[in-house]
Parts: C-alpha cells; structure tokens; sequence
C-alpha cells in the first residue's frame, strides 16, 4: 500500500507558467487537482474555476446557533430565574440583549468554523499528508509553482497526465501514499489525546490563575490598584474621624449649581415654588416618558400605588388622594427632590424640567381619575 500512487506532479518556474498550467489541466477535463504556490497569485480561482466554497454556510450556521442560544439564555435569565425591574423597562427587554447577541453570534462562528475544519475537514489530530514533507512540496513552499493531479480523478491516466505536464514545461514526478497516512487511524478520542487536552486545560486555567490573581497584584504591575486615592466607603487613615468620603465644604456653593432653597422646608416650598411649564402636547410627553421611568416601578402606570415591584418595596400611597389632589405643585417638586420616607431623592437622575413637567403629566392622571362633571361635558 505505501507503493500506491497518490498523484503526479510538476513544479513550474513563474506564476504565469503555473496559470497556464491549470487552466490546460482545467480544460482537460481533470477536477481533482490543486496548485500550490509560495505566495497568492492573482486569477489562479478563475484559472481552475473553483466552486465557492461551502464554508460559509457552516460558519452563517454557528452563527445563528450563538445568536439563538445567547438570545435565549438572556431571557430566562431576565424574564424567568431573576426578573429585576430596571428603569420601568419591561423583564424582556430585547435591545438590551442585542450586543452580547451580536458578540456571541461573532465568537461562535469563529471558533465554531475553526474547529469543524480541525476536526472535521483536517481529521485533526491527524497531520499526515502524502504531500507532506516530498521535494515537490519543499519546493512550491519556497520558489516554485506545482500542480498536482491525483489518482481518484476519474479521467486519470498516469501516461496522459504526466504528456500532458511535460508539453506545458513542468518537471514532472510522482508522489505515493506514506505508511503513516495509511495507516492512520482517529485518535480524537483516545486516552492519551484526551489526557494531553486535560493536562493542557489544566495547564491554561493554572496558568491564567496565577497571572490574573496573583502575579498582576505584585510589584511593578500593582501600580493601578496602589493609586493615592480613596474609593468610595473606604475607611481612611488621613481624616480623624476614619471617613474617606467627605461632606462639600459648608457653605460653597459649585459653580454653575443653584441649590434647593427649601430644604426640609415643605410648606415654604408649596407656597412659594410655582411651576413654570404650560401644560403643552410636548410637556406632557415628557412628564409621561419621565413618569413612566422613575415613578411607575413604584406608584403604578397611573399613580394609583399598585406598585409593579411585586412586594419587593412598600407599596406607596396613591397619588389620586384628596391630600395630594390638595397639595401645591411645590410640595410634590419637594417630595421629588428631597424625598421622602422610603422614597429617595431624584433631584440626580431627574432635571429641575423634567420634575415640574412630571407634575403636570401628575394633574392630569388626577383630573382623568377624578373627573368632575364639567369634564365630561
């Protein structure tokens, strides 16, 4: 068997020579047969009229399959096994999904392509191949061009084949099967190839440990986490009283930053703070888009205090009581600002604007609830 021929060859002194050579084995009608040449060489597709390759749809395949296994995790994560209620946005919120979607979707089918082409298309761990190691293949892979014609071609002739190479200038000569290539049989799972993949896994994980646990904590290169700076809760040695954080100096005020005058001061505010929005189309929107985010997870998609928190939180009480109906839009701006009770001060994630226009989306949930009759005439 190690005599058996695996395919004639012939190396070829310049790229136009080799492109010559294939498109005349092309035209003879040969489909088994492939080029090598030390560098890429411009139409040599065309010249052996190559098929595209079917690669593609294995890869388009591990694509989709991250995609969906990505997309179907984040939702029974989010929606099913720890349902968290973030800015008033729903459990199963899809563009929240869309980039670590798209990265999972990229990482599998790369990884996934590379390792059907190993395993799959190379027979990995196989490296033997008839070429291997040959004159012809340590030439092509320095400063010669070959064409190589193999055995299985069904138009194949040994006669005809090597006529045919000689009449177009190659230097013909016959590579045969290697004992090793016949007698290769799958190792993939073997116990020794298995245990060389563990004792290489085992080797990373250690190796990745060390260097990201241990050896980056250490002289020089602990040089971002040694910094002369405080985080926020640390304790500190400077200040006597051990609080890294500290209060603003009493008294500064920061530039460009009107505080709140009212300050535990909730009937001053109500009497004098008035609102300076017009209940516009575009007012009201905003208050509503601002409502919907900052106040619903709480007081409920109309301010009636079913809160959508499903009792992680005391449930607020509504906004539609005869006490807040009564109240001045200055003392619900307070309450907004300062907070109050379990509710915490927005005065940071909601704007002067956006406050007042929320009152106003606020009176007209009241007036809808609480329609007079004049209203509805």
């Amino acid at each position: 068997m190690a005599n058996s021929l695996y395919s004639i060859v012939a190396t070829f002194e310049s790229p136009d020579t080799i492109i010559k050579a294939a498109k005349a084995v092309r035209d003879a009608g040969y489909k088994k047969f492939d080029v090598h040449t030390p560098f890429p060489v411009h139409g040599m597709d065309k010249a052996m009229s190559l098929p595209e390759t079917k690669l593609g749809f294995v890869t388009l395949a591990a694509a989709i399959l991250g995609a969906v296994g990505m997309i179907s995790f984040a939702s029974w994560v989010a929606a099913v096994d720890y349902p968290l209620v973030i800015g008033g946005k729903p459990y199963w919120s899809w563009p929240a999904f869309v980039p670590v979607t798209y990265e999972i979707a990229v990482l599998a089918s790369v990884v996934l392509t590379v390792v059907i082409m190993i395993v799959f298309f190379f027979k990995f761990p196989n490296i033997s191949h008839p070429l291997h190691d040959t004159p012809y293949m340590k030439k092509v892979s320095s400063d010669k061009f070959g064409v190589s014609i193999q055995a299985q071609d069904e138009l194949f002739n040994e006669k005809k084949v090597r006529e045919l190479l000689q009449s177009l200038g190659g230097n013909v000569d016959a590579v045969y099967y290697s004992d090793e290539f016949i007698n290769f049989k799958p190792q993939l799972f073997e116990p020794k190839f298995l245990l060389l993949l563990a004792g290489i896994a085992m080797a990373s994980s250690a190796g990745g440990y060390l260097l990201w646990n241990k050896i980056l904590f250490l002289p020089p290169y602990d040089w971002m986490m040694e910094q002369q700076k405080v985080k926020p809760q640390m304790v500190s040695n400077f200040y006597s009283d051990k609080f890294a954080m500290r209060q603003p100096v009493e008294g500064t005020v920061a530039r460009g930053y009107i505080p709140y005058p009212y300050k535990d001061k909730p009937d001053d505010a109500g009497k004098y703070l008035v609102n300076p929005l017009l209940p516009t189309k575009q007012v009201l929107e905003l208050g509503k888009k601002k409502f919907l985010t900052f106040c619903s997870p709480c007081h409920g998609n109309f301010g009636q205090g079913d809160s959508r928190l499903r009792g992680q939180f005391p449930n607020p009480p509504s906004l539609h009581s005869d006490k807040v109906r009564g109240w001045p839009d200055g003392n619900i701006y307070h309450v907004i600002t300062n907070g109050q009770n379990v509710m915490p001060s927005y005065q940071y994630q909601v704007s002067r604007e956006e406050r007042w226009a929320i009152i106003l989306y606020i009176r007209t949930l009241q007036r809808a609830l609480n329609a007079k009759e004049s209203d509805l005439q």
